[in-house]
Parts: structure tokens; sequence; C-alpha cells
């Protein structure tokens, strides 16, 4: 199994929940194997434990990726930690856990990889606080790039990291009233690839507005992005 390669012209590509589509997604079994090929960054998803922990899965539950329903934010760190997850197949794999933030980061770190932290969920300013003394423990800043949803997460972010790449995600079209929204906070755009444009691409350049697309894993609508030039591109498979 590998990836598949495109002609990525200057964009940088970012490995989706670790290499997900050859490893079981948001797995030390992806991050490893994003870490052992040439991306650029490593993109996975945080939340917090009901006990105050931080651990990195993309859903609010663990019914989709394990045989068991856990409410990640309802459940200790302890408890979670015993989820067997499932193997690309379905199948439950002894080596497969949900990691934590600072095994996330420690892989990204040793490989030299830049992490790609998305906040789910609406997070406190003291759980933002918490989390960011994970961060600062365990990789440099400038190998740190900061996405979310919610609006209020990214605020909160610039008023603790006024140097700090930060991407607001959407999957909304590109007008006026978003690139206005982007400056007030001087946020780049982590947005869905089929919304952009060449001529989209040309104006949030032009507004000085860096760009990511997720999750784009068809070749030939990842390349022609990259030709009309995005910053980056997060991808299942792509390389």
């Amino acid at each position: 199994m590998d990836t598949i390669k495109i002609n990525k012209h200057n964009s940088r590509m970012v490995a989706h929940r670790g290499l997900s589509g050859l490893e079981p997604e948001n797995t030390m079994a992806a991050f490893i194997a994003a870490a052992n090929r040439d991306y650029f960054g490593i993109e996975t998803d945080v939340h917090v434990t009901a006990d105050g922990h931080f651990v990195v899965i993309h859903d609010d539950d663990t019914g989709r990726v394990s045989d068991e329903k856990l409410s990640v934010e309802q459940s200790t760190l302890a408890r979670l930690q015993l989820v067997q997850l499932n193997d690309r197949s379905g199948h439950p794999r002894s080596d497969l856990r949900i990691p934590t933030l600072a095994e996330y980061l420690q892989v990204c770190a040793r490989y030299g990889k830049v992490a790609v932290l998305e906040l789910k969920n609406a997070f406190t300013r003291e759980h933002i606080e918490k989390m960011l003394e994970i961060v600062r423990a365990n990789i440099a800043d400038d190998l740190m790039i900061y996405i979310s949803f919610d609006y209020n997460n990214m605020k909160i972010l610039r008023e603790l990291l006024p140097e700090a790449t930060l991407q607001f995600l959407t999957a909304d079209h590109v007008d006026d009233a978003m690139i206005e929204k982007l400056k007030a906070y001087r946020l780049d755009l982590d947005i869905y690839f089929s919304r952009l444009t060449e001529e989209n691409i040309a104006l949030l350049h032009a507004n000085g507005i860096r760009i990511n697309c997720w999750t784009a894993d068809d070749p030939v609508r990842a390349q022609r992005r990259a030709e009309w030039g995005v910053d980056f591109i997060t991808s299942n498979i792509l390389q």
C-alpha cells in the first residue's frame, strides 16, 4: 500500500487524521505512517475528557471507530484508554488505542512535521490555556497550526497566541463577509476543497489570507487546486 502522488506545485501536503488512507484515522499508526513520508504536516482532532485531559479522536463518541460507544467528553482518560480501536477492515486491533494530545505532538516533533491541530467543539478559555501548556511542553511553536470550525476558539487562540498560524475551518462559500471575518483576527482559511475556484483563491491571496483545503482525495481535482495556488492541501491519501 502507498499514497497517491500528485504534482502539488508549491502546495504543502497535510495528512488528514494521520495517513488515514492507509492506517486507522487518528491513531499512532496513522501518525507514524505520515511522519515517515514527505508530508509537511499531520492533522488531528482534539477533545477534552471529563477529567480535563486531552485526547485525539474525531467524533464526539467512539462508536464509529470501535465496538464500544462512549462519549469522549463524558468519559475519563483512563476509561477511554481501555477502548480498543478497529483497523480499517473493522476488526479490533490490540495496538490501536486513543492517543493523548502529548503522544501525537511527540510524533510530530520527533519527525519534524507541523502539527495541524483541530479544536473540536467549543473550548473554554481555561481549556485552551491548559492545552497550550501541553503543546509548549512537547513541540516548538513554529511546528504548530491551529484550526477550528468554532470562531470563538479562534478568537481566544489569537488573544493568547498573537503570532500563531490560525486557520478558520468552513464549508461555506467565499464572500466579502467571510474575508472580513478572517481579517478581523488575522486568520487564514481551511475550506472544503470544492468551494475553491481560481478566482476566489486569487481574491483571498490579495487579502493576505493563506488557504488550506480539505479533504481533497481526488488527484485531478486536488492537482487543479494546486495549479491555482492553494497553500496547503489536506488529504487522506494524496501526497
